[in-house]
């Protein structure tokens, strides 16, 4: 494990494949759509990996010989779908609550930087629970992909992002699970985090995405920051 060369005080989070696991409802939303337009449905497991980018990734992971306009009309039906069951089955990873009371225990800002629009983002992170809270009420920051101009790999909503929480971008660790949150940590001068328990595919090869740390699983994020607090880092 690599350790930074500077203090982190700010943690921030990919949404969808890192901070929380949001395939079920996506693909429930897919298959409606899909149904909808009379073509059959597909499994959770079979298109999980393409969560992570969007709702076009996933038609197209369903249907990728349809052409442009049939695709459009499909990512219209499962936004329609997914904004009615938004949070029905989506959950905190594994181990995520553990490390955001951690964090919270040692006042460690945090917050979300993701490309999923706010009307989609934000109702998530309300139907979330943390304790007795809705999770957006812990968050320094929530930038989402229409907040600023440009999204991830951009750095523009990274650096909103640290600003809102109140630290330098080289004080902040960025963790992700696609090529573009690393782009986008490497482009505001964060430090990159792979998250390996998210959705990445078989033929993705995470090692070659610009990262100083990867986390095989949640709870190696407190060990990360607690060594680095022992180190004089954090």
């Amino acid at each position: 494990m690599t350790m930074p060369n500077s203090t982190i005080l700010g943690v921030l989070f990919d949404l969808d494949g890192t901070l929380v696991d949001t395939a079920p409802d996506l693909v429930a939303a897919l298959n409606l759509a899909l149904h909808d337009f009379d073509y059959p449905s597909v499994a959770l497991e079979d298109v999980r990996d393409a969560a992570s980018n969007g709702s076009l990734a996933l038609i197209t992971a369903a249907q990728p010989t349809l052409n442009a306009k049939r695709k459009a009309e499909l990512q219209q039906a499962l936004l329609t779908h997914y904004q009615r069951i938004n949070g029905d089955h989506a959950r905190l990873f594994d181990g995520i609550t553990e490390v955001l009371h951690y964090l919270m225990d040692n006042g460690i800002a945090f917050g979300v930087v993701t490309n999923k629009a706010a009307r989609f983002a934000r109702p998530l992170l309300a139907t979330l629970r943390l304790g007795q809270q809705p999770l957006i009420d812990y968050m320094s920051s929530i930038i989402s992909g229409d907040t600023t101009t440009q999204g991830k790999p951009a750095a523009a909503p990274m650096l909103l992002a640290a600003q809102q929480l109140g630290c330098h971008a080289h004080n902040i660790i960025y963790i992700g699970d696609a090529r573009r949150d690393l782009e986008a940590a490497q482009n505001s001068h964060m430090v990159g985090a792979i998250a390996m328990w998210g959705y990445i595919a078989a033929d993705d090869n995470p090692t070659h995405w610009p990262h100083q740390v990867r986390f095989d699983k949640p709870q190696a994020i407190i060990d990360f920051m607690t060594q680095a607090s022992v180190s004089h880092y954090a």
